[in-house]
């Protein structure tokens, strides 16, 4: 991989605490041109320490982890002092937990089961959006 700031990946750092279900994200959004999966975690404090030794852009969680909550992940990454765009991607999809969770600090909230392609698409978006700004920053 090209290490200059217009090829770099977008770094994905994933939280999910059922294995097949994170392998699968991994491949799906692995698979996305200029996206790299940097880590993956299974309980909150293993993922904040992760996201923060890989400095990942992007992580996606789901609300129901090892030892603890997304909503505990989403609130400490709010703290955070390094910016990180949240998509949380869950079963747990109610409108309270929508509303919940956007309070909390995510920008974007799935459901696992029917906006699985969705979470896709918007990744795709932000990588090509990230590539974009960084092949302008070149040319300026």
């Amino acid at each position: 991989m090209n290490s200059s700031p217009s090829q770099q990946a977008l770094r994905v750092f994933l939280v999910e605490d059922a294995i097949p279900i994170r392998q699968r994200m991994a491949a799906r959004f692995g698979a996305i041109d200029s996206v790299e999966i940097v880590g993956e975690a299974e309980e909150p404090g293993a993922a904040l320490a992760g996201i923060d030794a890989t400095g990942a852009d992007v992580v996606v969680m789901d609300l129901r982890l090892t030892g603890g909550t997304g909503m505990e992940l989403l609130h400490s990454l709010a703290r955070s002092a390094s910016p990180v765009i949240t998509i949380v991607l869950t079963n747990h999809s109610s409108a309270w937990f929508r509303q919940a969770c956007v309070a909390a600090g995510a920008q974007y909230f799935f459901d696992k089961t029917s906006e699985f392609d969705l979470a896709c698409s918007t990744i795709t978006r932000i990588a090509h959006e990230r590539r974009a700004r960084g092949l302008n920053y070149s040319i300026t």
